[in-house]
């Protein structure tokens, strides 16, 4: 606890209780003197009157006559006198003390102040009332006691700095009883007639310092508030001098509230803009001098828009402001906000991909998205202000109209409702219907309903596709499964055929009718060629060619393929570049494309194919294409058709998208030119007008190194050699006409043949340890099949040579091997020629 002095008591200058009571305490002092002098008095005078005898005595014995009894007589009485008095005057003074001793103790005792007078070795002499009644229990050694309920003051040295001073000192203490905290003020002061005496007052303040304490609290929240306030408040002078800042403000304003004072800056420093022509300076906006706007600059060049409204008070010539200052700046950017927000959802309504409006209750149509215009091909003027129901079709609105009631009820929607959309070129859309709010809200806006259209043409017709392309698919699986079963009979039939032929000459009846067999066979399987092609179960084989040798022997097929009534025109760049394509699948793009610009010119016209190089420096984008710089051979195919509209020309290319009558055309036809050219890593683009023909640009990139590869010819179809030869044959096959045949083929030629029925007695064969020099498997057989067994064989014999016979593709097996090893392939049908052919350019080449 802080020690504090009391001014009043140390000076001596007091008139309360202490100081009374202590001025009564000085005077009792003296009286005390006085009382002590008139007993010394007393005692005297019996000495003279003792003194007297003795001299009366004395004299009388040495003089002896009348005189000196006469003056002995007188001195005795003189002295006797003196004592009488001095008896009087002690008694009378001793009753004055007592009066005056009672009246300050009922002084103190009617007080209300606790008093206690301790003596210099601070033993209590005297305590009143009150201060029996504020320290009931206080025993032993008083101070000790005084300081513990006087929260730890230091008494002993209050008591000796009052002392050494020569006047009353005090302190404000506190003391906590039974949970209730109480202040007072404690005053010493030093007793002077009594040395080291000193008189303790004890005075309880606890209310006064309740309610200063009080106060305090509330002028301390007064000011948090105004400083600490989400509003500024300051006040100027005339010239507009700060007066007063809080701190809110002076953060705004990046100084200190103080600083803003002493330094006599004015509002007019701290404005971002120049003040209006003739306004003051302590009001520096327009409208008055009592509320504006103003934009404020903050020390480290911060702006902000601020609203005033103050109050002028002027007295005599001078005047100061009550001024509010409000932030504006977070409204100012709720209002951007709130605008942006605002453009971004007219441009989200604008530009959204699905339809959007907003309907009234009268069912009429109060706003519509640009997306909902384009569904229905209207402009935004011809759909505003319509029913709903007029763009649907007949059929279609009374589900859409129960749909409205359901939300206009508030009953929960069963889910968005599909119609057709009425003059939109047979489209077709889903609609999402909610309400806005609530009737009042709806009567308010003026629009009760927001409906969202989806789109459905494109996604009803993927359905359709879909559906086709299942059924394309189905169908491909099937042709590959029959082509794969055709393919073993046909090569055993052609096999056979070819044993037969081997005992016939040709001049007999009999190898005329094997021929015919062979004949009708060698149709069959080009039909399952074709069965694979549908099914997409062809490989590409490409080869570095010459586009030019191409076409030519292409154009003969072309003339017929088109008909008589259109021109075929081939213009030819004699200097053209090589690329490497499968040749048969570029004649089919050529083919395709010729079929295409034939039906589009039912009534003739011409069809002009040419060839070019292309060098291109940069890069060519058309729509969502891009193709790189680089060396390109171009071909051409245009026709003088009746042309692809535009709007369609980037679905060209779809799969099953085709302009064609439903049942004329599988719409497979460019989606397989584009998917040949991208697979061969060229490009191809479309330019093309209503009634102004159509050109397809291929451009297939240019190869770098040897010249065109010569068309190996099948072994043994063009020449008559040798195809005898000699080494170990294991023949793995499950389809046992297959196998027979093949078999005998290659036991005529030369060579030892080793039979499996599957691969597992493959395997046992080779367990066998016998030297194989071939192994010729089939690849689809049950179990174990021969991808499976290669793998196997090759684990043991890595250097073993292997032909695959299957009758689907060499793609459907090749990635399972690797490239590792070089696969050689002979696809089913193959004759006897063919097999033998192939077995020994395999034993013959020599081993990497």
């Amino acid at each position: 606890m802080e020690l504090r002095y009391e001014g009043d008591v140390a000076s001596g200058a007091g008139t309360g209780p202490v100081a009374t009571a202590a001025a009564v305490l000085r005077d009792d002092a003296v009286a005390g003197g006085v009382a002590a002098w008139m007993r010394a008095l007393g005692a005297l005078s019996v000495v003279f009157s003792m003194v007297a005898l003795a001299l009366t005595a004395l004299l009388v014995f040495h003089i002896g006559n009348e005189i000196a009894l006469r003056a002995a007589a007188v001195l005795a009485a003189t002295f006797a006198l003196s004592a009488g008095v001095a008896s009087v005057v002690t008694k009378q003074m001793y009753r004055l003390l007592s009066r005056r001793i009672d009246l300050m103790s009922q002084a103190i005792e009617a007080t209300p102040g606790a008093y206690l007078i301790l003596s210099s070795d601070d033993a209590m002499v005297y305590a009143n009332g009150a201060f029996r009644r504020f320290f009931p229990a206080l025993r032993g050694a008083p101070l000790a006691a005084l300081a513990a309920r006087a929260g730890g003051v230091d008494l002993v040295r209050l008591k000796h700095d009052a002392l050494r001073a020569g006047q009353a000192l005090g302190v404000l203490a506190v003391a906590n009883a039974a949970g209730d905290t109480q202040w007072f003020n404690l005053i010493v002061a030093p007793l002077a007639a009594s040395h080291g005496y000193t008189l303790w007052s004890f005075q309880d303040v606890t209310a006064p310092h309740t309610m200063e304490q009080m106060l305090r609290d509330e002028r301390m929240k007064l000011a948090d508030f105004l400083d600490n306030a989400p509003i500024g408040f300051y006040s100027v002078d005339q010239v507009g001098r700060f007066l007063f800042v809080n701190e809110a403000l002076a953060q705004w304003l990046g100084r200190g509230a103080q600083e803003l004072v002493d330094s006599g800056d004015t509002l007019g420093d701290f404005l971002d803009e120049k003040p209006p022509s003739g306004a003051p300076p302590y009001a520096p906006f327009e409208g008055g001098e009592t509320r504006g706007e103003v934009v404020l600059k903050s020390a480290d060049g911060h702006r902000i828009h601020a609203l005033i409204g103050q109050s002028v008070v002027r007295t005599g010539d001078s005047l100061r402001t009550r001024s509010v200052v409000r932030d504006l700046t977070p409204e100012r950017q709720w209002e951007e906000q709130l605008r942006v927000s605002r453009q971004r959802f007219r441009r989200f309504f604008a530009n959204a991909p699905v339809g959007i409006a907003l309907m009234d209750g009268d069912g009429r149509i109060a706003e519509a998205n640009d997306a909902l215009c384009s569904l229905v091909g209207l402009e935004p003027v011809g759909v505003i202000g319509r029913p709903l129901l007029e763009f649907l079709k007949p059929e279609d609105q009374d589900a859409a109209f129960g749909q409205l009631r359901a939300a206009s009820e508030g009953r929960i929607a069963p889910g968005p409702v599909e119609v057709r959309l009425a003059g939109a070129g047979n489209k077709s859309a889903q609609i999402f219907i909610s309400r806005l709010g609530d009737a009042a809200a709806d009567t308010a806006a003026g629009g009760g309903f927001i409906l969202h259209f989806i789109d459905q043409t494109e996604q009803k017709s993927l359905q359709a596709q879909f559906a086709q392309s299942q059924k394309m698919q189905a169908v491909g699986q099937l042709a590959g499964g029959v082509a794969h079963d055709f393919n073993n009979l046909l090569t055993a039939m052609i096999g056979f055929c070819d044993l037969l032929l081997l005992r016939f000459r040709p001049d007999e009846a009999s190898f005329g009718d094997i021929m015919q067999i062979k004949q009708n066979a060698n149709r069959a399987a080009n039909l399952v060629r074709q069965l694979l092609a549908f099914s997409r179960q062809q490989a590409l084989q490409p080869r570095v060619l010459a586009v030019s040798d191409a076409l030519a022997d292409l154009s003969n097929l072309l003339r017929r393929l088109i008909g008589e009534n259109i021109e075929l025109k081939v213009v030819q760049d004699p200097k053209l570049w090589l690329v490497k394509v499968d040749q048969g699948q570029l004649e089919q793009v050529i083919i395709n494309l010729a079929v295409n610009a034939r039906d589009a010119m039912p009534q003739g016209g011409a069809l002009s194919i040419r060839t070019a190089n292309i060098a291109s420096d940069s890069e060519t984008r058309r729509g969502h294409e891009v193709m790189p710089a680089g060396d390109y051979v171009l071909i051409e195919v245009k026709d003088t058709g009746h042309g692809i509209a535009r709007e369609i020309q980037h679905r060209i290319f779809e799969p099953f998208f085709s302009t064609k009558e439903i049942g004329s055309g599988t719409g497979l036809g460019l989606s397989t030119v584009y998917g040949i050219v991208k697979q061969t890593g060229g490009f191809v683009f479309v330019d093309s007008e209503i009634d102004r023909g159509a050109t397809f640009s291929i451009f297939l990139p240019r190869h770098e190194g040897a010249g065109p590869e010569p068309v190996r010819p099948e072994a043994g179809e063009t020449s008559a050699r040798d195809l005898t030869g000699a080494g170990t044959v294991l023949l793995v096959e499950d389809e046992d006409p297959v196998r027979l045949f093949s078999a005998r083929a290659l036991a005529n030629s030369g060579y030892k043949v080793l039979e499996a029925k599957s691969g597992e007695a493959a395997l046992e064969i080779m367990a066998r340890g016998e030297k194989i020099d071939l192994v010729v498997t089939d690849v689809v057989m049950p179990k174990m099949d021969g991808p499976g067994l290669v793998a196997k064989l090759r684990q043991r014999h890595p250097d073993l040579k292997v032909i695959f016979i299957s009758g689907y593709t060499e793609d459907s097996f090749r990635k399972r091997l690797g490239d590792e090893h070089e696969i050689h392939f002979l696809p089913k049908p193959f004759s006897l020629k063919q097999l033998a052919g192939k077995v020994k350019e395999v034993l013959t080449e020599p081993v990497v």
